[in-house]
C-alpha cells in the first residue's frame, strides 16, 4: 500500500512527523553511569548541560553533541536479545517516542519551542552493549536502531514531553 504524503518525512520515509521526549539522560564523564533527568538545558557550546560527550572541542565540529534513539527501535533490540532492560542502558542522550528519526545527515530537529539539532551521523553501538547482554550489539545494527548523533544549532530548556519534530 503507497504512502501518503502526509506520512512521509523529509527523507521519504514512513513515519510520525512529530513525536515526544520520553526520556532525558547525561553522564559526567567516562563510563559514569547514566543519570535521568525530567528536564535539561542545552546550548551550542556543551549540549546536554553536564554531559562529557557534548562539549564542543575547539576546532571541533560538535557531530556527537546528543545523540537520540527511538523508544521502537530500543524494545526491538531488547527483544531481540530476550531481555528488557531501561532504556539509559544504551546511554543516549534522548529518547523519542512516536517519531521515526530521520536518518539522513543535515536533516534538522526541533525540540520544543527553542532548541534545534542536526543529525549529523548513526550513532553506532560500542562493544560495551554486549556486556549488558550477549548479543545486543548486534541486535542494534539494522536500520540505524543504535540511533543518531546531533550538533546543536539553537540551545534552549528540553523537558520530558517535549515535541520533537522535522524542521522545516
Amino acid at each position: 500500500m503507497p504512502v501518503a504524503l502526509a506520512d512521509a518525512g523529509e527523507d521519504g520515509q514512513a513515519g510520525a512527523r512529530v513525536g515526544t521526549i520520553a526520556g532525558i539522560a547525561r553522564h559526567a564523564f567516562v563510563r559514569a553511569p547514566m543519570e535521568v533527568l525530567d528536564r535539561a538545558d542545552v546550548s551550542v557550546e556543551a549540549g546536554i548541560a553536564g554531559d562529557h560527550r557534548g562539549r564542543r572541542k575547539p576546532g571541533g565540529t560538535g557531530k556527537r553533541q546528543v545523540t537520540l534513539m527511538e523508544r521502537g527501535d530500543w524494545e526491538a533490540a531488547t527483544a531481540a536479545v530476550g531481555r528488557a532492560l531501561p532504556w539509559q542502558e544504551r546511554r543516549a542522550n534522548l529518547l523519542v517516542d512516536g517519531f521515526d528519526v530521520p536518518q539522513v545527515p543535515g536533516t534538522r530537529l526541533r525540540i520544543g519551542a527553542d532548541v534545534v539539532l542536526e543529525i549529523t551521523c548513526e550513532c553506532d553501538p560500542c562493544q560495551r552493549m554486549d556486556a549488558l547482554v550477549p548479543g545486543l550489539f548486534e541486535a542494534l545494527l539494522p536500520d540505524w536502531r543504535g540511533g543518531a548523533c546531533t550538533r546543536v544549532l539553537a540551545g534552549g530548556t528540553i523537558a520530558v514531553g517535549d515535541t520533537i519534530r522535522i524542521e522545516t
